[in-house]
Formats: C-alpha cells, sequence, structure tokens
C-alpha cells in the first residue's frame, strides 16, 4: 500500500530491550510490513534517558504512518503520551510484566504476531488517555501522560516498596511483596480534591486512583464501570477503618467486582451492599491535594511525591490499532 504521492507508507518499532527479544521482534514487524507492501521500518530503542517519547518524534518527523510499541506499562505510556492527538495509530504488543493497557484492550497476551499485524491490515479505534500535572512542596511541576491510572498515597508506595529483582523473576506477583513492605507504615492523609461541579470536597484516604480504565491482572476488576472510551476519568478513594477494613477492600475488589458482578443475583447483594470502604466517584477532571505530601504513580511507574494533582481526560486522544473485528471488553 502506498500513501497519498505514491509514497509506500511506513511504520516505525519503539522498543524496550530490557523487556524484549529485539531482534525477533524487529523481523516480525519488517515481515508483516513486507507482506502488506509498506517500507522497511524505523526502528528505535529506549533508554534511561529516553523511555520512548525520542523515538516517537523521530518517527514523526521521519513521516511514519504508524507507530508500535513493545516493552513494560512504564515504556507503552511513554510513547503513548508521544502520540497523543497526533492521529497516528498506536499497535501494543504486549511485553513486560503487567500489560495493563493491552489487558484492558483484551489483546490476546500470547500472539506477537497477531497483534503486529493490525498496524498493517486491522482496524483503528480512538481510546481516551488522561494527564496528570503534578505540584512538589518546592512549587515545581511536572506535566505526563497515563493510559490506564494514576494514583497517589499506598498505592504508589506500594510500587516504590516493590524490589525490581522480584519483579523480574515472578512479574506481577511481586507487588504483593511491596503491599506487605508498604502496609505496616501506611497511614491515612487529608485529601482535599474538586470534582466537575466546581465544590471542594474532603475526605481521609489512603490512595486515591484516577482512572482511564480498571482491569488489572489475574482477572481483577479494579474499578468493574471504567470504559476506555466513555470520556470521563474513573476516581476510586481507598479508605479502610482498621486492619478489618482491608478485608473489606479485598473484598470489594476482587470478590464483589471481579466475580458478584458477573451475575444477576450477584449484582443485587451489591445493591443492599453499603460499603464505603471502597468509593467510586466520575469526572472530566479532579483536582487534588494531599496532606502531608504523597507518593504518586502513573500507570506503575514511579514520579516522586507531590502535594497537588490535577488528573483530566482527553476524549478518544490516542489511536490504537486493534485486530480486525476485535471487540473491545464491556465493563461488567
Amino acid at each position: 500500500m502506498t500513501a497519498e504521492g505514491g509514497r509506500h507508507r511506513r511504520a516505525a518499532l519503539v522498543s524496550n530491550p530490557v523487556k524484549v527479544d529485539a531482534h525477533r521482534l524487529r523481523a516480525l514487524v519488517t515481515d508483516a510490513a513486507a507482506r502488506a507492501g509498506w517500507a522497511e521500518p524505523l526502528c528505535f530503542e529506549t533508554t534511561v534517558e529516553d523511555l520512548g517519547q525520542g523515538g516517537v518524534r523521530a518517527a514523526l518527523d521521519a513521516g511514519a504512518d504508524a507507530v508500535l510499541v513493545a516493552g513494560g506499562d512504564g515504556t507503552v505510556r511513554a510513547v503513548a503520551e508521544a502520540l497523543t492527538e497526533t492521529g497516528v495509530p498506536l499497535t501494543i504488543v504486549p511485553s513486560g510484566t503487567g500489560n495493563l493497557l493491552a489487558r484492558n484492550l483484551g489483546l490476546p497476551l500470547d500472539d506477537p504476531a497477531r497483534v503486529i499485524a493490525a498496524t498493517f491490515e486491522g482496524e483503528q479505534r480512538p481510546i481516551d488517555i488522561g494527564t496528570a500535572h503534578i505540584v512538589r512542596a518546592d512549587g515545581s511541576a511536572e506535566d505526563a501522560a497515563f493510559v490506564v491510572m494514576a494514583g497517589m498515597g499506598l498505592d504508589a508506595a506500594m510500587i516504590a516498596n516493590t524490589r525490581p529483582k522480584l519483579k523480574k523473576a515472578v512479574g506481577w506477583v511481586a507487588y504483593v511483596d511491596g503491599a506487605a513492605r508498604s502496609l505496616p507504615r501506611a497511614r491515612p492523609y487529608r485529601l482535599v480534591y474538586q470534582l466537575d461541579d466546581g465544590r471542594m470536597r474532603a475526605t481521609r484516604v489512603y490512595s486515591a486512583l484516577f482512572a482511564i480504565c480498571g482491569a488489572l491482572p489475574a482477572g481483577i476488576a479494579l474499578i468493574p464501570d471504567a470504559a476506555i472510551d466513555d470520556g470521563v476519568l474513573d476516581v476510586v478513594f481507598i479508605r479502610p477503618r482498621g486492619w478489618w477494613g482491608w478485608l473489606a477492600v479485598w473484598r470489594r475488589v476482587w470478590w464483589d467486582n471481579s466475580v458478584l458482578r458477573r451475575f444477576k443475583a450477584g449484582r443485587l447483594v451489591l445493591e443492599r451492599r453499603r460499603d464505603q470502604s471502597v468509593r467510586y466517584l466520575q469526572g472530566v477532571r479532579v483536582d487534588a491535594g494531599a496532606t502531608p505530601q504523597q507518593a504518586v504513580q502513573l500507570d506503575g511507574d514511579e514520579f516522586g511525591v507531590a502535594m497537588r494533582m490535577t488528573c483530566r481526560v482527553i476524549p478518544g486522544g490516542l489511536l490504537v490499532s486493534l485486530p480486525r473485528g476485535h471487540v473491545l471488553p464491556v465493563p461488567h
């Protein structure tokens, strides 16, 4: 296939060499491009200094018609950030530990050839992407994007306390170790927040999450109503009371959200339950301030500590390539 003016179309691959077999991946992409009549793909590897944004900028400058990303959740986040509102489609090749965006898109996690082929013969679908404006205690600020969820508090501390070697050895299960190392020191903090109606509210939480989508590994539906293309942020406050309260959180996230909600009888049970250990809200924009300052994470990447964070959604801000006929998962 050729683009306007007779130019052969060209894809670009951005990969994290620590997470993937770069040689094998390049071969798969090159073969798929040749079969589709596209030019030989451009290839870029991430570095410690460049998590993927630089590769995307170089690809766009070279006129790339599509971008593929292969790496961990942090690489996917960085590449998606650079492609936001460009109209250039992104193919997510599942790699790394969590594959959070791939899971929320319902992509096959063990068939890279099928996912890669979607770049050249699949369908494009706009999905939402979030942005976070992070303000530090010294007044400095940082802007970044997220494709799954941002968080302040215990969730970010848990990620910071997860040992890299253990994560490499056992995958996402290592976060259980991070949680065990974080919980004994965890304390609730005061959160002042503002949603779309402009009213200021305050609560005490252990974690505040601002999400585009809500599926986690092991079939856990952290936010069962979250849809990746509904144009809103799903806000979650984790606020148990005492150690028994953590059992209520686990019941809500794993049993209620991930099991009971799948059945009509289970949904009737949940309608009668009054449990405030996990609270769900929605908004297009959320302004949140923490006292004291809290650890921050975006899609599982540490972003230091902050006193304030403003998150908003860009509806349809990211175009993704999906296998032909693929149907996005429907919230429970």
